[in-house]
């Protein structure tokens, strides 16, 4: 009998902590402060700093650092806004670093 196999999670890659689904990856195609970064719809046991207008690569943008609940390593930022209209679909989603997070139970 096969093994039922649970979500594909994404988790702190100090803690373990889980902090996204795999299915919630928009895009894999994103440049963190460190390297490649992922664009999520939705991240779980994060909190959300305070926001701040920052130049990125794709132009102003209001952001706001996301770190782990458990022990406060900073994965990435959360889009607050957009103030170009090709970036408003970002609004509301978050980035996580690849270098900050490991793939569990895959």
């Amino acid at each position: 009998m096969a093994e039922l196999v649970g979500p594909r999670l994404y988790s702190c890659c100090n803690c373990r902590n889980h902090v996204a689904l795999h299915d919630d990856v928009i895009s894999k195609a994103f440049q963190g402060r460190n390297g490649r970064a992922f664009l999520f719809s939705h991240a779980m046991n994060i909190t959300v700093g305070p926001k701040e207008d920052r130049q990125l690569m794709t132009g102003l943008h209001t952001v706001a650092d996301v770190s782990c609940c458990d022990c406060h390593e900073v994965l990435g930022w959360k889009y607050e806004r957009a103030y170009e209209q090709t970036q408003k679909y970002k609004e509301g989603k978050f980035v996580l670093e690849k270098s900050k997070i490991v793939k569990e139970d895959w």
